[in-house]
């Protein structure tokens, strides 16, 4: 999935049903697991209770008008197979309402944000909100770090055993919830920990089954809006790959001016390739389509500069960078060993591509090592399919990582639910979904929870600070 996060993004299969070292679907980790400490009293100052917790120390406390706001660290194992050879401190963060609430467990599956923040199915429930930063992402990064010991399944298990550690303090019922990648890491807690949380809410997951075929992303740009609004986008792309020389001197004098190199990558031709390769990608995954064709300039008049500053707009010309590139190393690695990554043939760009559309081996430093495990994602979706209950997927309409979903079982003994926000890209909501499907969805969520509501709507209040709904934009073709 690359650059284009913009949200911002491993399977490990020995997946629950044969684990390497004997894993099973219900943890492997259960030496690892230290018990939490006997609370004296539930009445005690909830730092106090959190704190009480083997392995877990305070960062800091923020203050937030009806929470308590907690950054953490906890001390997990490098490897949850061998709890024994080392560890690292993972952060994480409390959003703390009331212990007698439900409990919403988010990852963005990439670095946790260190500021109070209220994910939409915390709001829905009025609950609490435990985030978790995902392994190897900095600071959350084992030194010196062993990239084989980064796979879904042992992040999973980071997730779970937060879970056990925090259970006993926030007794009430938990929802995994996360968006993209976060939607996917959520899906893959689910599968190897499947009696620990009381449902699941990803947001705009992709499920890239089958690396190898893609035809189903080819397949929506080819359809995706109008088709004028798709003709001026790809009229734009292929003109900064007819402007190479002149944008690529324009990017070597903004590299030199901030300092950027691309040893990663290789070369400063590659890395403009790869931006320009990502633009239709990008501008759908994140341009609002009910306006953003009007603004879309016509490629024929415009200046040099005028070029290079639109295609910076959409997909960032840094994303490729040294710089840009090392936070989010760990993405890539596991894109490129489990996850997989969408590669679109773009054929209105003719011959004009010197490289392709480059995998994510081209994004990791050659020294890190990686090979690919392609039964990995074929594992999660067999098990979503035929396994998964109370499970809810929400998909943008115009976001082309809906054109691989996750599709769980359905009936009415499996609980489980597939939207599409009508109009909505890669930030699709509950809240953007059709009347009855918002109002179902949010019944859904809250009954899921424990808490009830006749009227569809969330329990809390919108917090104009605390819900921001806003698309982070990080890098172009990632989750």
């Amino acid at each position: 999935m690359r650059k284009v996060l913009r949200w911002v993004l491993s399977l490990v299969v020995l997946i629950g049903t044969v684990g390497a070292a004997g894993a099973t679907t219900t943890g492997a980790a259960t030496a690892a697991e230290p018990a939490a400490e006997p609370v004296t009293t539930e009445t005690a100052d909830i730092k106090d209770r959190l704190l009480a917790i083997p392995g877990m120390s305070l960062i800091e406390e923020k203050p937030y008008p009806g929470y308590r706001f907690f950054v953490l660290n906890y001390t997990q194992p490098v490897d949850h197979r061998r709890p024994s050879k080392g560890t690292f401190k993972q952060r994480l963060t409390v959003l703390h309402k009331d212990t007698s609430r439900p409990t919403v467990y988010y990852t963005s599956g990439y670095s946790v944000s260190t500021n109070p923040s209220r994910r939409e199915p915390t709001q829905i429930v009025d609950g609490n909100q435990i985030s978790m930063e995902y392994r190897f992402f900095t600071p959350s990064r084992p030194e010196p770090a062993d990239w084989s010991k980064l796979d879904i399944w042992q992040a999973a298990t980071d997730q779970h055993r937060i879970y056990r550690a925090l259970k006993p303090i926030y007794g009430k019922k938990w929802l995994a919830t996360g968006i993209s990648k976060g939607g996917m890491t959520a899906t893959y807690y689910e599968r190897f920990y499947p009696r620990d949380m009381a449902g699941i809410v990803a947001y705009v997951a992709p499920n890239d089954v089958v690396d190898k075929e893609d035809s189903a992303y080819d397949e929506f740009l080819a359809h995706v809006g109008t088709k004028e609004c798709r003709e001026r986008i790809q009229a734009v792309q292929r003109e900064a790959m007819v402007r190479r020389e002149p944008l690529s001197r324009k990017l070597a004098a903004y590299a030199e001016a901030e300092g950027h190199t691309f040893k990663t990558v290789g070369t400063l031709d590659k890395a403009f390739e790869a931006v320009v390769m990502d633009l239709v990608w990008g501008f759908w995954q994140y341009q609002p389509a009910a306006t953003a064709c009007g603004t879309i300039p016509d490629a024929a008049t415009m200046t040099d500069q005028a070029l290079f500053d639109y295609v910076d707009s959409v997909g960032g010309w840094s994303s490729y960078t040294d710089k840009g590139l090392t936070p989010y190393t760990p993405y890539y690695y596991q894109a490129g060993t489990e996850l997989g990554a969408p590669t679109i043939r773009q054929p209105w760009l003719g011959d004009l591509s010197r490289y392709g559309y480059q995998p994510p081996r081209n994004f990791v430093p050659r020294e890190i090592p990686m090979r690919f495990r392609p039964h990995a994602m074929r594992d999660i979706d067999t098990w979503v399919r035929h396994h998964a209950h109370r499970m809810m997927y929400v998909y943008g309409e115009y976001d082309p990582y809906g054109a691989e979903k996750f599709r769980p079982a359905r009936g009415a003994e499996h609980d489980s639910h597939v939207f599409t926000a009508p109009g909505a890209n890669h930030g699709a909501t509950v809240s953007q979904l059709v009347p009855n499907e918002k109002a179902k969805a949010t019944q859904r969520i809250q009954a899921w929870a424990g808490v009830t509501s006749a009227s569809g709507k969330p329990l809390a209040p919108y917090d104009a600070k605390l819900d921001r709904r806003d698309v982070k934009k990080e890098q172009t073709l990632r989750p």
